[in-house]
């Protein structure tokens, strides 16, 4: 089955939009990634289609019968074509500027559309309609000889355009007899020249982002799946921070009804560390240092190494989560929530990911900056949380809100900190240290092994003195925690497969959880089997999985967070980091080497 999720962000690493597919902008927050949506009828159901309806932006081809859209290679600048029952049509640039100005980079609190006569005489119709208040009304506006403003929450915005702005106003039928730019940005004069201006920004920003792609080591399989991925992991990096979010939405269902809709809006110490360390195998360096500095100052702001699983995009500790009575939700299907009560939770595996994601940082002599000994120092009181913390109940990395045990994942991923911390010490020639670190390593993994290992049913259990499955300790082999040919792994990957795998898909596990029983699978864990597959030698199996996961892509070639295993319906928050994280890991390492088309 077709994925339903027909959805194409485009972005600057400071604001993002969703194109539906009929080319209307239908989410965006602003002033960034975390904010109040201008653009919110993705999850505005009640109001679709109605003249009543708000929180779009649409260019609307009279009679229009046919539409088609793609990016412009290795970009995110998304190009859709319309065309009515005459034969008339029009084609729509959509993109936000994002390039190097004055020596930093430039990319402003702005979304750009050009409109350009393809064939005929096409007539459209432009409707901006932001809402305020988490949809609860629609943007007041007022308007100027060249421009309309839109009076937001948090600030007012401009809309500059070369159309007729009383038509655009009035949202009237007009022809498009020249090619016609709107810039939605700061509410300032446009100084220079609006066409020429905005296709400068064009083409600049084309330029930016071929440049990144061109320094990608891409594999030279799937290479398309893997540009894309990395660069829609990119436009979920607040890059002014270096934060880097879990997803561009919030509240899409993990299935129909389930009421697991959660606001992923922010940055995850787990979901960040999968991302960096994905993009790092394609060397991708800028993303990565980036983040290790929005990590720094969340360390040096953390009370005695205590380290809380997820932070707002400017490094906020307090993510109250409410629900937004504006909205009715995706399809329906709510509520939708603005927050996220994670933030309050106790999830040790973060410790992990922190020191995980910054190892590198003393190793990469590419880097412009190399760790120091003052950093692996700073980097010891998380350790020290990890070691006091690996054998003590959580909410695990699947954040179940009502029960708490001592997971395997978080405890190996504890160990893998302390690890990790040892190999540092000893590259940075700190003798005792690394002593210190590796004996303590070396009794949590002693313990691990004692307290999760299932001997009846050989295989590791996902909880301390359960015998229960989830897909996580599969990642023991990611961690190096497990060897491929363990005897251990391969009894843990049987069971796993076992009882979690649904034809083509992975459930994270098969309980009830605080919602009940899940009826979706986790994408994320069908690329962590495809990885396990190819360590233990199914290489034709692994290969065949990756296929069908690239099958289910959306037509922007994206994922999201969830599938229906059955239907193989798209659910759950989109684009989903974990996913694209997925998509890059597997076909990096089953594509065969350049070296066959040489």
């Amino acid at each position: 089955m077709t994925a339903t999720m027909d959805l194409w962000p485009i972005g600057n690493c400071q604001v993002s939009a969703l194109v539906d597919r009929n080319g209307r902008f239908v989410w965006g927050c602003l002033p960034r990634v975390d904010g109040d949506p201008a653009f919110s009828s993705l999850l505005d159901d009640r109001r679709r289609g109605s003249d009543g309806a708000f929180g779009f932006w649409e260019i609307d081809l009279d009679g229009c019968v046919e539409t088609q859209q793609t990016y412009i290679r290795n970009t995110p600048v998304l190009v859709t074509r319309h065309v009515d029952g005459d034969g008339n049509a029009i084609e729509v640039v959509d993109f936000c500027p994002r390039f190097k100005r004055h020596d930093r980079m430039y990319r402003p609190v702005a979304f750009c559309r050009i409109v350009r006569p393809i064939a005929g005489s096409p007539r459209i119709r432009v409707r901006l309609r932001p809402s305020v208040n988490w949809g609860s009304a629609q943007a007041e506006r007022t308007r100027g000889s060249n421009h309309i403003r839109y009076l937001l929450d948090s600030e007012a915005i401009r809309l500059s355009t070369s159309a007729p702005v009383g038509w655009i106003e009035d949202e009237r039928l007009f022809r498009v007899e020249r090619t016609l730019h709107f810039f939605l940005g700061p509410d300032e004069s446009f100084s220079d020249e609006l066409p020429a201006s905005v296709e400068r920004m064009l083409k600049n920003t084309i330029d930016e982002w071929r440049h990144w792609v061109r320094g990608l080591a891409t594999p030279v399989e799937w290479q398309q799946a893997v540009i894309r991925s990395a660069i829609t992991l990119k436009l979920c990096q607040h890059e002014e921070t270096g934060a880097i979010v879990a997803a561009l939405t919030t509240s899409i269902p993990e299935h129909a009804n389930s009421g697991r809709n959660w606001d992923y809006r922010y940055c995850w110490i787990r979901d960040a560390y999968y991302t960096v360390q994905a993009l790092n195998r394609l060397g991708a360096l800028d993303v990565l240092e980036g983040y290790l500095e929005y990590l720094r100052n969340i360390v040096d702001n953390a009370a005695d190494g205590q380290i809380q699983p997820l932070y707002g995009v400017g490094g906020e500790a307090t993510l109250v989560e409410r629900e937004a009575e504006g909205l009715d939700g995706y399809r329906g299907m709510g509520p939708v929530r603005v927050g996220n009560q994670a933030y309050e939770q106790i999830q040790h595996d973060a410790y992990g990911q922190i020191i995980l994601s910054n190892a590198q940082g003393f190793f990469d002599q590419r880097l412009f900056r190399v760790g120091k000994q003052a950093d692996f120092e700073a980097l010891e009181p998380i350790g020290e949380r990890a070691w006091e913390s690996y054998d003590k109940p959580d909410a695990g990395l699947w954040e179940l809100r009502t029960k708490s045990h001592v997971h395997t994942y978080s405890a190996a991923m504890c160990w893998a900190a302390c690890d990790r911390l040892a190999n540092v010490a000893g590259t940075l020639g700190l003798t005792e240290r690394e002593i210190f670190w590796r004996d303590r390593a070396t009794a949590m993994r002693a313990k691990i092994e004692r307290e999760a290992w299932r001997p009846e049913t050989n295989r590791m259990s996902a909880t301390f003195g359960g015998d229960d499955l989830d897909a996580s300790i599969i990642q023991l082999l990611d961690l190096r925690f497990l060897e491929p040919s363990d005897p251990r792994f391969i009894g843990t990957l049987e069971a796993v497969e076992k009882g979690l795998r649904r034809g083509s898909h992975m459930l994270r596990y098969a309980v009830e959880d605080d919602f009940g029983l899940p009826h979706t699978a986790f994408n994320v864990c069908t690329f962590w089997l495809i990885e396990a597959l190819h360590a233990t030698g199914r290489y034709d199996d692994a290969r065949e999985l990756l296929e069908e996961m690239l099958s289910r892509c959306t037509p922007a070639g994206l994922l999201s967070e969830d599938i229906d295993p059955e239907t193989g319906e798209l659910w759950g928050n989109y684009p989903q980091t974990y996913s694209l994280v997925g998509m890059i890991n597997s076909a990096v390492l089953l594509s065969k080497s350049w070296n066959v088309v040489r």
